[in-house]
């Protein structure tokens, strides 16, 4: 058995517009990294977090990579002690699922030193345990099951785990511009309406059924009509400055739809081609500055790997 290991673990898009909770897709960068050292004295210790601005907790128990790593190496039974470092390449809060990220980095780190006695779906649940911390005790494993089992994701169920991988027409590029801000994934949840009307639920739907089916077939007229949502997206974009012109400026460029990153405040834009998804770039980013903003820009195909070990 390996003594050390390096692994970096994707950023993912998540709800990607109509898909609440239950759809995501990973994407190349930005990502967290995770070394994990075994040693012979027991015990899970994490000895340095990089890139958090001294936020994180180096308490393991506190920690969403630190309660995943512990979730795995119990249900192991691996009774030999553990070095952790985290090296986070993603800003706090982003709506790109940095929590997610540390915690799939983490499990799959000791799945791959063990010699994989789990599969990818296997060790989601124990990645989820890390998940709960960020999100005041709901699971929600759409950024968990992107960036673990990579490409585009919808989770039909989390008890028991059901997550199915979605086909994508390989010249869908996505397009992310992330406001350096920080929103709380926790503080978001708890203004959604509590209920919501049968009308909506029901244009909701169709978009969602309309979203997997153009995705599948390629059909990127279904997916630029099915990428609209009525829920969540009126509620939290009140919390993102200049969301509106922000999205507008995408459409205007030619992406075939735009909305909010998980909880935000990163938005995304889907688009036909590479050429296309950096033309939407430039306008969003130029819609940033306007309002004073300072942000960053990725474009990314989706990323059909997920985790992979870099060290």
């Amino acid at each position: 058995m390996k003594k050390n290991i390096k692994v970096f673990a994707p950023a993912s898009v998540t709800n990607v517009s109509c898909g609440f909770d239950i759809m995501g897709f990973a994407i190349d960068w930005p990502g967290d990294e995770v070394v994990l050292k075994i040693k012979d004295k027991p015990g899970i210790t994490i000895t340095k977090i990089t890139g958090d601005k001294g936020k994180l907790p180096l308490d393991p128990l506190k920690n969403t990579a630190g309660v995943s790593l512990i979730a795995l190496a119990g249900h192991l039974k691996f009774k030999k002690g553990i070095e952790m470092e985290i090296h986070k390449k993603m800003a706090l809060g982003s709506g790109l699922g940095s929590s997610a990220a540390s915690a799939v980095a983490s499990v799959f780190a000791l799945n791959e030193l063990l010699g994989k006695p789990l599969s990818k779906i296997e060790l989601l649940p124990f990645a989820l345990e890390g998940e709960k911390l960020t999100s005041g005790g709901t699971p929600h494993a759409d950024n968990i099951s992107a960036c673990l089992m990579g490409g585009f994701i919808v989770v039909r169920s989390i008890n028991p785990i059901d997550v199915v991988n979605i086909k994508t027409p390989g010249q869908l590029f996505c397009t992310i511009v992330h406001p350096k801000l920080e929103i709380s994934t926790a503080d978001t949840r708890k203004i959604l309406r509590k209920q919501i009307l049968l009308a909506d639920a029901v244009e909701q739907w169709g978009n969602v059924a309309g979203l997997i089916a153009g995705l599948t077939t390629g059909d990127y007229g279904l997916i630029s009509r099915s990428l609209q949502d009525v829920i969540v997206e009126p509620v939290r974009s009140i919390l993102i400055p200049g969301f509106n012109i922000i999205k507008d400026s995408a459409i205007e460029a030619g992406a075939l739809g735009c909305s909010i990153s998980g909880s935000g405040p990163s938005i995304f834009a889907l688009s036909k081609s590479e050429a296309i998804a950096k033309k939407a770039g430039d306008a969003m980013m130029k819609a940033l500055s306007s309002i004073k903003v300072d942000g960053d820009l990725y474009i990314s195909k989706i990323n059909k790997q997920g985790p992979k070990v870099i060290g």
